[in-house]
């Protein structure tokens, strides 16, 4: 028997197939829908999402439909599993949908536009009658269709509404942890797309595992750093949200952003490189959005920096890395007490 609430996953690419099929495998009513008729014909049929997550079998009952209105009539649980720059144009569309009271939980991973509003700022405001909650971790969708052992983040101060999506998403190979700084988790999951597409460079040239170590807890110091400017708690950067999804995002080539990293290095061009992912790659725009935060504000960012003119200003990445490693040699750790002091 299917338990009582009915949830809508809205988006069809492989983290939202993989959330909507753990849903429905728990036994909820769910539907997964997708823009494309065409794909979500195909997808209903066999059963497969064979252009996101080829050979992952979806549970019999989950409904897969291409029609909005359908897919939200009655919902009462709302996953928003698209990129973060469809986040504020789809909230539009469904806003008169969405009955008071509903749970909305945004899994995107980027930062919305260049006023630098976060995906659940937006959800709020377009979707004021709904209760906001944001998840983020080291999730790879591929590891999670095939049962490897995973976990994620639900972050809200709605202490009943993280109990929910626990409930609802947890399972023998996936665990929910709850977190109450909504904004450093969902901060984190934006920054590390910029730190996995230096790691994606660091790997195609080889870098030793010195070098690669250093990069990484050098990202995790700007990305701690950034994200206390704006508010964020430092303990979360330290959590699954933060060094976990650090950690896989810069050294797993299943990261659509470490394989954009990879292709720069190794020569390729920007575009060509996208071309070849075939995904939205968060990292690029997160990259300028950040770089030009940080000048505002003050807020020293060398690695970002360095990628930004990479990406943007056409230094090569030699000169890029040269820069790196000319930056201030300051405290290992932003929060400690000056040895001085």
């Amino acid at each position: 028997m299917l338990k009582e609430g009915k949830v809508v996953v809205l988006g069809g690419g492989s983290f939202g197939t993989a959330i909507a099929n753990i849903v429905a495998l728990n036994q909820f009513t769910v539907s997964l829908w997708m823009r494309s008729a065409e794909r979500s014909d195909c997808t209903a049929q066999t059963r497969v999402n064979a252009d996101y997550l080829p050979g992952y079998e979806l549970a019999p009952h989950l409904v897969v439909t291409s029609d909005l209105a359908q897919a939200l009539r009655g919902a009462t649980t709302i996953f928003f599993a698209v990129p973060s720059s469809a986040v504020s144009a789809l909230a539009q569309r469904v806003s008169g949908e969405i009955t008071p009271g509903s749970a909305i939980i945004s899994t995107a991973k980027g930062i919305c536009g260049e006023n630098f509003d976060m995906p659940s700022e937006l959800l709020r405001q377009q979707v004021p009658q709904a209760r906001v909650a944001v998840m983020s971790g080291p999730n790879l969708a591929k590891e999670i269709a095939s049962h490897q052992i995973t976990g994620t983040v639900v972050a809200s101060e709605d202490r009943e509404l993280c109990k929910l999506v626990q409930n609802m998403l947890a399972s023998s190979h996936f665990r929910v942890y709850a977190n109450h700084d909504q904004r450093g988790v969902e901060l984190a999951g934006a920054l590390k797309n910029i730190y996995a597409i230096i790691a994606g460079v660091a790997s195609a040239m080889e870098a030793g595992q010195n070098t690669k170590s250093i990069f990484l807890t050098r990202s995790l110091a700007e990305m701690c750093r950034f994200g206390t400017h704006l508010g964020a708690n430092a303990s979360t950067f330290f959590g699954l949200s933060g060094v976990g999804d650090l950690f896989v995002t810069c050294t797993s080539p299943l990261s659509r952003n470490f394989q954009v990293g990879f292709g720069i290095g190794m020569g390729k061009s920007l575009a060509k490189t996208l071309g070849q992912v075939g995904q939205v790659v968060e990292g690029i725009n997160t990259t300028k959005l950040v770089k030009n935060k940080a000048d505002q504000m003050g807020i020293y960012m060398p690695l970002a920096s360095a990628l930004y003119a990479t990406l943007f200003e056409n230094q090569s990445i030699e000169v890029s890395l040269q820069n790196m490693m000319k930056a201030e040699q300051n405290y290992d750790v932003d929060f400690m007490e000056s040895l001085n002091d």
